[in-house]
């Protein structure tokens, strides 16, 4: 019989960050699209030549790119450490894998609503 990864007085703390991997997820899902929302609205009330439009699209690409970036770096180090033996497991690897987003997502939104 094979024996699990997580030890019987470690799982009510895996649950816990397991729980947590998942309220990350929605609260990423939700301000996503409210971020979504919100910009669609200044596409169809502002002309998107207009200064104010102009920065925020160069924003928007910006960072998602520079989130991408750091997402890929998380998941290179933890396939790097997976090759040497240290492995994570994937609830600790998707909360970081989702930071860089889920911060930029949420500011988004705030900022937006404003």
């Amino acid at each position: 019989m094979k024996h699990s990864s997580i030890t019987t007085s470690a799982a009510p703390l895996a649950m816990f960050d397991i729980w947590k991997a998942g309220l990350m997820a929605f609260e990423l899902w939700s301000s996503s699209l409210t971020t979504i929302a919100m910009r669609q609205q200044m596409w169809q009330t502002q002309p998107f030549f207009s200064p104010s439009m102009m920065r925020e699209n160069q924003r928007m690409v910006s960072e998602k790119m520079e989130a991408s970036a750091e997402a890929g770096l998380v998941m290179q180090k933890t396939l790097i450490n997976a090759m040497s033996g240290q492995y994570a497991p994937w609830w600790v690897t998707s909360q970081k894998a989702m930071k860089p987003y889920h911060r930029r997502s949420s500011a988004n939104s705030r900022r937006l609503s404003r």
